[in-house]
């Protein structure tokens, strides 16, 4: 019986395939346990050997069915792409205010994430509805000071920049991370930048991406307009696998 293939194994060998050419793209949610099982004909129990394969050559990462994405009016932002792409996607046009861009001492902060170095380099921006000039976003990412994020400060059109590219260029890769939600008032000096009253209701989302040994890729602290934000936890216990490793909380 040498050579012969089980089950699990042929539908590892097709979905490797379809991985591998690029059908099945870097981030895709693979179809639920059901799907697959239709699909080849065969076992849910035959389905889950097969993802188990995929999850041990490192061609997906399966979850326990746990996961949260955003919502902007109703519509699901993949946030691996960066706000202005993810918005874009969905046909949303927005404009970008940059505040401030310096290198900053924040001993608080890195005690808060267990760092060793508490110097930063901080983006502060919001994010405006260019159909009514409404801010949505008032942003203020935190990086850790490196070749590639150090020079920031003196970059010449940072209303255009990519925080996304810059990690990537600098060579800050997400694997993993964490994410808070809190809704509370903003203040004085938050509302001026919202064009917003004190005491008006934001939700405030705390994310924290680390790279594969730990390291910080980017600390963000977001208020995001609840007339047209929402946060979604996905939960289930047949949530497949995405392709291409974790995909970082949105």
């Amino acid at each position: 019986m040498t050579g012969v293939r089980l089950k699990h194994q042929q539908i590892t060998e097709v979905l490797a395939r379809e991985i591998r050419s690029g059908r099945l793209p870097t981030g895709e949610q693979l179809p639920g346990e059901h799907a697959l099982a239709q699909r080849f004909g065969v076992s849910r129990t035959t389905v889950r050997a097969a993802l188990a394969e995929l999850n041990e050559t490192g061609l997906i990462t399966t979850r326990t069915g746990k996961g949260s994405y955003v919502l902007f009016d109703g519509r699901p932002l993949d946030n691996r792409l960066g706000w202005a792409r993810a918005l874009a996607v969905q046909g949303i046009d927005t404009r970008v205010r940059t505040l401030a861009v310096r290198e900053v001492t924040d001993d608080q902060l890195a005690d808060q994430l267990a760092l060793d170095k508490p110097t930063f380099v901080t983006v502060e921006r919001t994010r405006e509805l260019i159909e009514n000039g409404s801010v949505i976003t008032y942003e203020r990412s935190f990086l850790p000071c490196v070749p590639g994020t150090r020079e920031l400060p003196q970059h010449a059109a940072l209303d255009d920049l990519s925080l996304t590219e810059v990690m990537r260029q600098s060579g800050l890769h997400a694997d993993h991370g964490q994410q808070s939600l809190t809704g509370r008032r903003i203040n004085a000096p938050e509302a001026e930048i919202l064009r917003r009253s004190p005491g008006d209701w934001f939700l405030d989302v705390r994310r924290t991406s680390r790279a594969a040994d730990d390291s910080l890729v980017e600390h963000v602290a977001s208020l995001l307009d609840p007339e047209h934000f929402e946060l979604c936890l996905e939960f289930g216990l047949s949530a497949g696998g995405r392709v291409g490793g974790p995909t970082p909380p949105a």
